[in-house]
């Protein structure tokens, strides 16, 4: 037995040199760190494995007519580290040698029917284990395998006498040298894995910092700044050409190719065609993988990624190579990573867009909201003043033509306080000489008037102070008008001393839901809420209504 073990531990010897090389080759690498291998891919595998295993009959010694080896080996580290088809594939391989060279032998059956439950016992295994457990599960693994093997010797070779002779004397070696060979050929492989995260975690930080170069280009999507984003990625990745397409055209490309991969034009290869139509990335080795229209494409190899908006695909990001088969797990990392960040970036732009246009067209509705009433009162304040003091009523005219103008020309632009303050004021004038002395109007403001501010944004609060509080309790009333500093932020406030506000249309309000013809404060709160994060807030005092907001004091972009 002493012979046995030794001549077996040099079998151990050769296996674990040959898989220690083939870890090492780029292809094999590149097949083992991928998340899905391709049927093309698990049969090469099988090959491999079951080669392996197939090696380990090879080098066996002969005992009594049996043949002590290291075929099992092979095949479950295939199965564990590639899946059930790899296993079953390298098992059937291995199996099918087993008989063919010894047909007829003793223990030809029960081996190979024991390789065979060996490939099926590692699918479970690359099902049930982790990174952690696979060298743990490899080596129980082994051994169930090599007694299920003992156990189907004494069960079907004959005669019985010599099936026990043989068990007795390979049982040890066999069980032992088959575990710990499976323990030790995935602690080899191990690494490779070891390196995929590495790499999965490397190429996630590259992908973030290529993702905060290019954010300040997807604010605005245009043909500049998508070329702008191609470049960047292109300096940071190191390929030779970066693509990106819509679903029918091609929307940026820098890099080789540029001479015939043109903006504007529709997309000239099949292979991207497949991306968008399949949703799956594609990894071409080859110029006729990548097929270009035209013949003389410099571009030999590339991967391609779908670009998605709402699980939907809205077009591709493309990376190529000038030479054949420069794809790796790298390359595959990166670009899935960027292909999710630039489809995150789209989303958040085409959102922005879509605040962009929520908050002109409030503030259109609420530039259309002029009161028809309240034009025509006015004009008729000013005609009665025509007769009686017309200086008075060319001030009015003044202040009219001044809201007027402002209401119809500031609509979708951040104004200085002070401008929106002339406003208000020319509002209050028109209505003090309308009410008299209904309206006591008190300003509280202190110096912070180049600080911008949304526009039209106090005068609906004060306008419905005034109609909706005061003039509703019909006797004579305030308003104050309040602006503090608050240090990064200003305080605005609206205070009135007239009936108050009711809670129903506070929740009204709070809830985004008002009736038509009352949408005033409404599109205030939205606004500021679009702009600053937070609306308008409301109080409801003794007497009145205490409606405040804050604005930030370096402004905001509409």
């Amino acid at each position: 037995m002493a012979e046995l073990f030794r001549h077996m531990m040099n079998n151990l010897g050769y296996v674990i040199v040959i898989s220690f090389f083939i870890s090492k080759l780029h292809t094999f690498r590149q097949m083992i760190q991928k998340d899905k291998i391709n049927k093309i891919e698990k049969i090469l595998l099988g090959f491999v494995f079951g080669g392996t295993g197939i090696l380990g009959t090879y080098v066996g010694i002969d005992v009594a007519g049996a043949i002590a080896n290291t075929r099992n080996i092979g095949v479950m580290v295939g199965g564990i580290l590639c899946g059930p088809f790899v296993g079953l594939m390298g098992a059937g391989l291995a199996a099918i040698h087993r008989i063919y060279i010894d047909t007829g032998g003793i223990t030809t059956l029960p081996c190979a029917l024991a390789t065979l439950i060996g490939g099926y016992l590692s699918g479970i295994i690359y099902k049930k284990s982790n990174m952690k457990n696979r060298c743990m599960y490899g080596f129980i693994g082994g051994v169930l395998v090599e007694n299920l093997s003992m156990f189907f010797i004494l069960l079907f070779s004959k005669p019985f006498d010599l099936a026990l002779i043989i068990v007795k004397q390979i049982y040890l070696p066999m069980v032992l040298i088959n575990g710990v060979g499976i323990s030790i050929i995935i602690m080899i492989t191990q690494n490779i894995f070891e390196a995929k995260e590495e790499i999965i975690a490397k190429q996630a930080k590259n992908a973030l910092e290529i993702a905060n170069k290019t954010l300040p280009y997807f604010r605005d999507i245009n043909k500049s700044n998508l070329e702008k984003v191609c470049k960047i990625i292109k300096e940071s990745v190191d390929v030779d050409a970066v693509s990106i397409t819509d679903e029918k055209h091609i929307l940026a490309h820098v890099g080789s190719g540029e001479d015939h991969h043109i903006p504007g034009k529709s997309i000239l290869t099949q292979a991207t065609q497949r991306v968008i139509h399949k949703d799956q990335i594609e990894v071409l080795n080859k110029a006729t993988d990548i097929n270009c229209v035209d013949r003389n494409c410099p571009l030999r190899s590339g991967i391609i990624v779908p670009l998605k908006e709402n699980e939907n695909v809205i077009g591709t990001l493309k990376l190529y190579y000038e030479r054949e088969h420069a794809i790796t797990f790298r390359d595959i990392s990166l670009a899935e990573g960027l292909s999710q960040l630039i489809s995150t970036q789209i989303e958040i732009s085409k959102l922005q867009k879509l605040k962009d246009i929520a908050t002109k067209s409030e503030i259109k509705a609420l530039q259309a909201q002029i009161n028809p009433h309240f034009l025509f009162n006015a004009l008729n304040t000013i005609v009665s003043f025509i007769r009686i003091n017309p200086d008075e009523a060319r001030e009015l005219m003044i202040h009219l033509s001044t809201y007027l103008r402002y209401n119809l020309e500031k609509g979708d632009q951040l104004v200085s306080l002070h401008k929106e303050l002339d406003q208000v004021r020319a509002y209050i004038k028109i209505e003090q000489a309308r009410y008299k002395d209904k309206l006591n109007i008190i300003y509280k403001i202190e110096d912070i008037l180049d600080v911008k501010i949304p526009s039209l944004t106090i005068q609906p609060l004060v306008e419905n102070a005034i109609r909706h509080g005061i003039l509703k309790k019909g006797e004579q009333g305030s308003v104050i008008i309040c602006i503090k500093n608050q240090n990064e932020k200003v305080k605005i406030i609206i205070e009135d001393d007239g009936v108050g506000i009711s809670d129903e249309i506070i929740q009204c309000i709070y809830k985004g839901k008002m009736e038509n013809g009352k949408i005033g404060l409404l599109n205030v709160h939205n606004r500021l809420k679009l702009i600053y994060g937070a609306g308008l807030k409301f109080k409801r005092l003794k007497k009145g209504t205490r409606v405040s907001f804050e604005i930030n004091r370096k402004g905001e972009e509409l």
